[in-house]
């Protein structure tokens, strides 16, 4: 692999054991409101292909063990995302402004640039469609905070695209870690 280690999510999962899926749960509440730095599609997937080999057990079926990694997957990009919300509506546009070393590189304008002509594009759907565009995910709560969306209407598109992502891809992963080799 061409990446270190700790941004492999299988090697993430492996080395956390038993905290597994809750270790996993906080990298995707990062990633989903604060900072993108770990892989979030890709660890939701491994963490369904984990369920469905049995190396990830909260209880003693495997569906119920998949039911819960959904919830808690879930829970976790719905408060992330709020987490970013809030962030981007306390702190707002001095955010954004352009920086140089390690928050240059994590706030990168062309990052900011990209999620907010996403936004202008799609309006509040936005929120259900970045899920699934990498970066954009996490910088389109912060401007949806700094555009002071309202607060019940964020909450309903962010909590449906938090289902749609966190449950449909971990079910995905869950579904190819089935197939027999």
């Amino acid at each position: 692999m061409l990446l270190p280690d700790w941004m492999d999510p299988e090697y993430l999962i492996l080395a956390m054991g038993n905290w597994a899926l809750w270790g996993c749960a906080l990298i995707v509440f990062a990633e989903c409101g604060l900072f993108s730095l770990l892989p979030g599609d890709s660890l939701l997937f491994t963490i369904g292909m984990f369920v469905a080999l049995g190396s990830i057990t909260l209880s003693s079926s495997p569906l119920m063990t998949l039911f819960w990694a959904c919830v808690i997957l879930t829970v976790a990009a719905i408060a992330g995302n709020i987490s970013g919300y809030y962030l981007g509506r306390l702190i707002g546009p001095p955010l954004f402004k352009p920086r140089s070393g390690f928050w240059g590189k994590v706030f990168d304008q062309k990052y900011v640039d990209k999620t907010h002509d996403f936004f202008e594009k799609y309006g509040s759907r936005a929120l259900i469609i970045a899920r699934f565009v990498p970066m954009v995910r996490t910088f389109v709560t912060l401007v949806a905070g700094v555009a002071k969306m309202d607060f019940k209407r964020f909450i309903v598109y962010t909590a449906i695209g938090g289902v749609l992502w966190a449950c449909g891809v971990t079910l995905l992963g869950y579904f190819l870690g089935q197939i027999k080799f």
